[in-house]
């Protein structure tokens, strides 16, 4: 696609985006992208619903209730909006996305960030191996058949999520005080707090949406048109993780259980339980092959990331940590494993 400039637009254009549509914006990441996004005074808000959802909003977010078996709705709620986030919950249909951006298309909305904030985005091997590649190809296949742009956020698991759900995901039982170590447990990985997800999608739409002209170097939303962005909280293995603990529980090594599996056994091991109807073995099978020693975890060695250019903070690994303890302790996995078995 050739660059394209703002002094080249039509009339009325004011290269910035102040109207965003979320889809999910009571859920775990939309939470924080609506309120980041509110935070910045720039934007205004519109959370698209289920007609009679009870989902918990954030507070100043616009509502549009819509009816998924009825397009015309959904474009009437999405005329106007000038980008639209979609973080939909696994219980969702399996066609609620491509419905959604074939509405948009029909309403005008020029970009998407579809339903991604996963894996690296360019590691097809990976995306296949974790299971999530049909959903990611297809997110963005329906985006450009209905002619819009679109942004997919590499953001890797979730930090808070990822330690707070038990021995299947990062390997921590945290009320029990167990861990499984894969292999060693020292492969970095990229991990990203919601709230840092939220951000990067906030400083991202406070970017001027084009270059003003060929002289303007600024950093912009086009500059990540039809791509990846990679941002990041932390670089951390396993074992930065049980030292975070230890640092927030007041514990050390010897308050816990350490046991340790290859990678590959893992995987493996998780996949055969997967295919057995166990739920617990697509996350194990999932988090095993992002801790592979081969690098595939830690995209930012690979690309960097857009962290520096979103102005993105620094964070508090510590802090990040005693939310996942505090989630842990209050059953937040038993609770969000019965979402999660009802849709499969």
């Amino acid at each position: 696609m050739s660059i394209k400039y703002a002094k080249d637009q039509p009339a009325g254009f004011t290269n910035r985006i102040e109207r965003v549509a979320i889809v999910g914006a009571g859920g775990q990441v939309g939470k924080h992208i609506a309120e980041e996004l509110l935070k910045t005074g720039k934007h205004t808000v519109t959370a698209i619903t289920r007609i009679n959802s009870a989902s918990e909003l954030p507070k100043g977010v616009k509502v549009a209730q819509v009816d998924y078996d009825d397009e015309d709705t959904i474009v009437d709620a999405l005329k106007g909006q000038q980008f639209l986030f979609i973080s939909l919950a696994v219980t969702a249909p399996k066609d609620a996305q491509a419905k959604l951006i074939d509405a948009a298309g029909k309403a005008g909305v020029p970009w998407v960030m579809p339903n991604s904030y996963g894996a690296d985005y360019a590691n097809k091997a990976l995306q296949a191996d974790i299971m999530t590649q049909a959903g990611t190809e297809a997110g963005v296949a329906a985006a450009e058949k209905a002619g819009l742009s679109w942004i997919y956020m590499s953001c890797s698991f979730w930090y808070e999520y990822s330690l707070s759900m038990g021995n299947a995901w990062y390997g921590f039982d945290i009320p029990e005080r167990k861990v499984t170590f894969y292999d060693d447990g020292k492969t970095r990985i990229n991990t990203s707090t919601w709230r840092q997800c939220g951000r990067a999608a906030a400083q991202l739409l406070s970017l001027k949406e084009l270059p003003e002209d060929e002289n303007d170097q600024s950093v912009t939303i086009s500059h990540w048109r039809n791509k990846a962005l990679y941002i990041s909280s932390f670089l951390i293995s396993q074992r930065d993780m049980l030292d975070s603990l230890n640092r927030v529980l007041g514990t050390t090594d010897a308050d816990w259980q350490i046991e340790y599996e290859p990678s590959d056994v893992r995987y493996k091991r998780g996949l055969e339980l997967f295919k057995g109807g166990n739920m617990l073995g697509f996350g194990m099978a999932m988090y095993s092959r992002a801790f592979y020693p081969n690098g595939d975890g830690n995209y930012e060695a690979k690309y960097g990331l857009a962290n520096k250019a979103l102005g993105l903070p620094e964070e508090d690994l510590d802090e990040a940590t005693k939310l996942a303890v505090e989630m842990a302790e209050a059953g937040f996995a038993a609770k969000r494993f019965q979402e999660i078995a009802k849709r499969h």
